[in-house]
């Protein structure tokens, strides 16, 4: 990738490394997580010249396979942009077949060698998906029946498009996801129609709704967070966990994870919340927000993948531009956890921020994306929404002293963090 920091004119050739990494949830009819669409963009400062023949995007496929696409995608299917060349390429190697489906434009111009490979690829367990299917168009007849999956998004195909298309490819047994799914209503749209998945930040999207309140579960979680918070004793902390026996038999199962490290089985609240510690145990509680009680050990909601993944990284930035300050980390984990919680709850973050004590600094991040801390939470925000972020991110990164390299660095292991988090603490 480009090293901001670096001024030597050699660096303006395009390397393996230059790209960003952002991945998009597709999640199923229940809206619970299926895959990632993984989104590899190179931003070059200067001009770029690409000077081998395999194509940027397949460079950089082979790099995030060689750094652990299981940090990447965890136990999620892996959807990869693929041209041409890539296609022809010996990249393949590099990715795992059984969690990859391999992505191609129906506008893709094909060949014969194009095709034989492709079918080559199929006959080794690859799976493909069509995407930007508009209509009848281009090599639509020859693609078709590689494709496993087919894409089509709300905003590129007219309804008529959606309307006559979606059954023939039903009719067919290919499955369905619909792209740039942005509000509930295309979403409701979408399942209607028959499809299959659906990729898009529906629903990250807060739907306020007036006098909501919140479960009792969620109540529960956060009078525990604010006695945490207060520097209440363990007892009292105890006795508000033994109310609720879900976050009672959660918090058990925490504490005798591979993830905490105890030496031996620890059966008592008592040793779990000392075990635990303050800081860990106001960072399970911000995690259990997002996991439903109905839901806890199924599958996840995507919410909760992209909260504790958002959290992670903030965390992480915070820590390498302010190494010797661990409360700065810590805050910068609770403001990445905190922002999306006007979603989970339906409810103004105005109105959360009245019910949970938080510092003015925290507030303004959280409200305005202000201050240090707004700043990442900012960027965090833009590397989710990969197409946005062009014309905020280099300059950010600059200000930031961090470059694209240690981003995707900080990204991948925010990444496994978060599948870790969801598979064995919740």
């Amino acid at each position: 990738m480009i090293d901001l920091s670096s001024n030597d004119p050699a660096s303006k050739t395009l390397r393996v490394r230059e790209f960003y990494l952002g991945r998009q949830p597709i999640l199923d009819r229940n809206q619970a997580l299926f895959g990632y669409e993984l989104l590899f963009r190179n931003a070059p400062v200067g001009p770029a010249v690409i000077e081998t023949e395999l194509s940027a995007t397949a460079a950089v496929i082979a790099h995030a396979s060689q750094l652990g696409m299981e940090k990447t995608i965890g136990d999620a299917l892996g959807f990869v942009n693929v041209d041409g060349d890539a296609i022809l390429s010996d990249i393949f190697g590099f990715l795992p077949r059984e969690k990859v489906v391999l992505e191609v434009t129906a506008s893709l111009k094909t060949t014969p060698a194009l095709l034989a490979r492709m079918q080559e690829l199929a006959g080794h367990g690859f799976r493909f998906a069509l995407d930007d299917v508009r209509g009848d168009t281009g090599s639509l007849a020859e693609l078709l029946p590689l494709a496993e999956y087919v894409k089509m998004s709300m905003r590129d195909a007219s309804l008529d498009a959606l309307l006559k298309l979606a059954p023939r490819f039903k009719q067919e047994s290919k499955k369905l996801i619909a792209e740039k799914v942005e509000n509930r209503d295309e979403f409701k749209t979408c399942l209607d129609l028959g499809f299959d998945y659906f990729q898009g930040y529906y629903f990250a999207k807060p739907v306020i709704m007036s006098g909501k309140k919140l479960s009792p579960s969620q109540l529960a979680v956060l009078e525990l967070m604010t006695l945490v918070t207060s520097d209440a004793d363990n007892a009292e902390i105890e006795r508000a966990i033994k109310r609720d026996v879900s976050l009672a038999l959660n918090l058990l199962r925490l504490v005798n994870t591979p993830a905490v490290g105890a030496r031996q089985r620890i059966d008592s609240l008592s040793q779990a919340v000392t075990i635990l510690g303050r800081r860990q145990l106001q960072r399970w509680l911000q995690i259990m927000l997002y996991a439903e009680p109905s839901k806890r050990g199924q599958n996840m909601s995507p919410l909760l993948m992209l909260a504790t993944t958002r959290g992670r990284l903030l965390e992480l930035l915070a820590n390498k531009l302010r190494p010797s300050q661990r409360h700065v980390a810590d805050t910068a984990f609770t403001v990445g956890i905190m922002s999306l919680m006007d979603t989970l709850f339906g409810i103004p973050m105005a109105e959360i921020l009245a019910q949970i004590p938080v510092s003015d600094e925290v507030a303004d991040a959280l409200m305005y994306r202000g201050s240090f801390f707004g700043d990442l939470l900012k960027l965090a925000e833009c590397i989710e929404r990969i197409e946005d972020m062009d014309g905020y991110i280099i300059p950010t990164l600059r200000d930031l002293a961090v470059s694209t390299d240690e981003l995707v660095e900080l990204e991948m292991a925010a990444f496994e963090w978060s599948d870790n988090v969801v598979r064995y603490a919740i």
